[in-house]
């Protein structure tokens, strides 16, 4: 092979530069449209004055949060090995919140809405005395996925009020919860009200997804019974190595359905032991299934074998006092499915969970697609119904919005806040506050604007500049936590 001189080298990068120069001085600042594509090159402005990335100072934000709780490792289960009594609440001293530690940003409200957060306050003090369970539903978009930031708040609300388990688990889980494990069956579908397969008819329960064995069949001249073959199927779970201590202690297993048609047998076994065998109520009606276990060590597993399947709405792993907190995370969803749900099967949902307080955590996933402020206008118009058909199904409900993050988007090699970010987070806390109901700005506590750039940095968000990372989903927990537990504090000691 001729070797090429280095001088050659150099002068054909010299004339490239020499050819491509006089583009940089007469292109537009935003390409040139022709009638298939729009041509972009650097502009004479970025190749004289070269933009910087810009990025919020946030090292003096992260320093003051409590990170106490920031490095706990899981311990092995191994290690678990007496009978779980969760009867026993553990409730360690509230402690006193200094000037020093007031939270980073605090939850924003309306008079209405601190009536329903002392409400809740009372609930929470209340559960010294009256032993009872009540629960915290943390729905969201993908931030919370696997269980992201709600473990985290969980672990701190439990260790402070009482509580074992992870909550309320979907049946067929897809996204790798590291708070408990599950397999199942390839027959059973996953069918969500926020994307990809769903129902005919929107029986999902609060979660908004469930699992079946068969298609909804409509019993017809086209579909009989007879015609149908009998079908097995089943569901494993059991605790993770990986997840928080409280998430992994747990003594009861409650399954919740409806739409049983058609009569359907289950088997429960634990470490392939039989501890169950059930048939199915098949009127059509929302039901649930309970089991109390000596432990929680090893898997559980639901066999099911049926012609037609139900809907399997999923499972409450919890103990049997204290605050339950169940992360519902829906993947690509803005928050406004609620409307769309089947009430009679929400409602007596909500009640059997005995769910007193909701928090929301929503708008990343709307905010690339807002055009200008009436569609953010619009978008935080309807948010605010969803809220309000939640709380109308849940009389006396607080509910609190956490909303959206600082998102950035690249445009010539700089990452910047999206540029309606700001004026979403504003509609949505206008809307959130007049509903009644608490609002917590994640975007300010992150730092504000281009705070995301400074998060991706520290390694506290991935290089998507959207999702947090795990140590930045444990920080944005605690000062989420720590604001709601300053409330409470004050109105501990105005009582």
């Amino acid at each position: 092979m001729k070797e090429i001189k280095t001088y050659k080298i150099t002068l054909f990068i010299i004339g490239v530069i020499l050819l491509l120069s006089p583009i940089v001085y007469l292109i537009p600042e935003d390409g040139w449209n022709i009638k298939i594509a729009t041509l972009k090159f650097l502009s004479k402005e970025n190749f004289l004055n070269p933009k910087k990335q810009e990025k919020a100072d946030i090292s003096n934000l992260i320093s003051d949060v409590d990170t106490n709780l920031l490095l706990i490792e899981p311990i092995d289960s191994t290690l678990i090995k007496k009978e779980i009594d969760s009867s026993e609440i553990i409730l360690p001293p509230i402690k006193k919140i200094n000037i020093s530690e007031i939270p980073v940003v605090k939850i924003q409200i309306n008079n209405s809405g601190k009536e329903l957060m002392r409400n809740f306050f009372e609930r929470l003090n209340g559960l010294r005395i009256s032993k009872e369970k009540i629960s915290i539903l943390h729905y969201g978009d993908s931030q919370i996925e696997g269980d992201r930031m709600t473990s985290y708040i969980r672990q701190r609300i439990q260790d402070q009020f009482g509580g074992n388990g992870p909550g309320l688990i979907p049946a067929n889980d897809v996204y790798n919860s590291f708070s408990f494990n599950q397999d199942y069956s390839d027959n059973f579908i996953r069918y969500t009200a926020f994307g990809g397969k769903k129902l005919r008819e929107m029986h999902y329960g609060v979660m908004g997804s469930v699992a079946r064995f068969t298609p909804e069949y409509k019993l017809d001249s086209t579909f009989t019974i007879d015609s149908l073959i009998e079908q097995t199927a089943w569901i494993e779970f059991g605790p993770s190595n990986v997840a928080y201590p409280r998430a992994k202690s747990y003594n009861n297993v409650t399954m919740h359905y409806n739409q049983c048609v058609y009569p359907t047998k289950v088997i429960v076994t634990q470490n392939n032991n039989t501890i169950h065998e059930e048939e199915l109520k098949s009127d059509s009606a929302y039901h649930i299934l309970k089991l109390s276990l000596p432990s929680n060590l090893g898997k559980i597993r639901y066999t099911f074998t049926g012609k037609i399947s139900p809907n399997i709405c999923g499972f409450s792993l919890d103990g049997s006092s204290g605050v339950q907190v169940s992360n519902i995370a829906m993947r690509g969803s803005s928050g406004t499915i609620f409307r769309r749900l089947k009430r009679n099967t929400l409602i007596p949902m909500y009640r059997t969970l005995n769910t007193k307080m909701v928090i929301m955590q929503y708008g990343g996933n709307s905010i690339p697609f807002f055009k200008d402020s009436s569609g953010v206008e619009n978008f935080a118009n309807y948010f605010k119904s969803q809220i309000n058909s939640i709380k109308r199904m849940n009389p006396n409900l607080f509910v609190i919005v956490i909303g959206p993050s600082d998102m950035s988007k690249l445009k010539d090699g700089i990452y910047n806040t999206y540029k309606l970010l700001p004026y979403c987070v504003e509609k949505m806390k206008e809307a959130t506050i007049a509903s009644g109901s608490g609002y917590w700005d994640l975007y300010s506590a992150m730092g504000g604007e281009n705070s995301m750039p400074a998060w991706v940095e520290k390694g506290l968000a991935g290089n998507d500049h959207i999702h947090f990372s795990s140590k930045g989903a444990k920080i944005a927990s605690q000062m989420f936590y720590d604001a709601l537990i300053s409330e409470y504090v004050k109105w501990n000691n105005n009582n």
